[in-house]
């Protein structure tokens, strides 16, 4: 395997790791976050400092750095949960600008807007690849254990959720710090791939772009999810030779699924084995009506 294709399929892990994250916030609950990049900064950063300043072990470091990021989720969601979905989107997006503001200025420990350099490279293809299948694993076990059927009803009615009994809060908090342990544990495999990170790359529009991916393959699955940031993560690479027109056919293809297909690529569809014989007896039907048709034709 090519260098090219090696970073770039490991680059695509880092991202599902998150867009899992957002998955559960965005998908099985229905709040939006914009500053879910900020957590993966956190996570960046404080694995990367703990290396680097403290020379403690990298998956020591790794843990810490997503103790932290969860403890600092709690702080923020807190108060967050229990508002409106319209003012999480502006509360998280103020706090992902606030840590972005935050490593700029604290120069002598972040490096400000130079980056922070000097972090090992740790991280590899396999750990990228083996990370997301156990992200992605762990977010399915939660969407049909009894925490994510109470997610989901609650994001289609949350009255009709307090009226079954659901703690409405508690489920969001739970649903949100398990999407902010899976963004800053990506913040930590991506440090440790890249070598480098900076505040730049942690603001509100890589945010913005896990929730497009979400929606782009579909809100309601997480195989629809996952796919969806397979696709926009691999497609800007893909057309790089086309230089200045690849981030436009990357818009307009987004743009024609979420205004044709509103559900995303899959809708609701599942990758499970139940439903993979269902879709093979459908088409082994539709493949046998039209050699059917076929044949009556024929003999016509």
């Amino acid at each position: 395997m090519s260098a090219l294709i090696s970073n770039i399929f490991t680059q695509v892990f880092i991202t599902l790791i998150a867009v899992a994250g957002v998955y559960v916030l965005t998908g099985l609950t229905g709040m939006f976050s914009l500053g879910q990049a900020a957590f993966m900064a956190i996570g960046a950063y404080a694995s990367g400092l703990l290396v680097i300043k403290l020379k403690l072990p990298f998956a020591l470091a790794v843990l810490i750095a997503v103790v932290l990021a969860t403890v600092v989720g709690y702080l923020i969601g807190y108060p967050v949960v229990r508002l409106r979905r319209d003012y999480i989107s502006l509360v998280t997006l103020g706090f992902g600008e606030a840590i972005a503001a935050l490593l700029n200025r604290m120069t002598s420990l972040t490096g400000g807007a130079s980056g922070l350099t000097g972090i090992p490279r740790k991280v590899g293809l396999g750990i990228a690849a083996v990370s997301a299948v156990l992200a992605i694993m762990l977010v399915a076990f939660f969407k049909t254990s009894k925490y994510g059927r109470q997610c989901i009803a609650l994001r289609g009615d949350e009255l009709a959720a307090k009226a079954m009994g659901i703690h409405v809060t508690r489920i969001k908090m739970i649903a949100f710090l398990l999407s902010v342990s899976l963004t800053a544990y990506s913040g930590c495999l991506y440090a440790f791939y890249m070598s480098y990170v900076d505040p730049t790359g942690f603001g509100w529009k890589k945010s913005a772009d896990w929730v497009i991916m979400v929606f782009f393959g579909g809100v309601n699955s997480l195989t629809g999810s996952t796919l969806g940031a397979l696709i926009l993560n691999a497609l800007p690479q893909a057309l790089r030779g086309l230089q200045n027109f690849r981030y436009v056919i990357y818009a307009v293809l987004v743009l024609l699924i979420l205004n044709f297909k509103p559900s995303g690529l899959l809708g609701e569809w599942e990758l499970t084995p139940r439903n993979v014989r269902k879709s093979a007896v459908k088409l082994k039907k539709k493949l046998g009506g039209k050699a059917a048709g076929k044949a009556d034709k024929k003999e016509a």
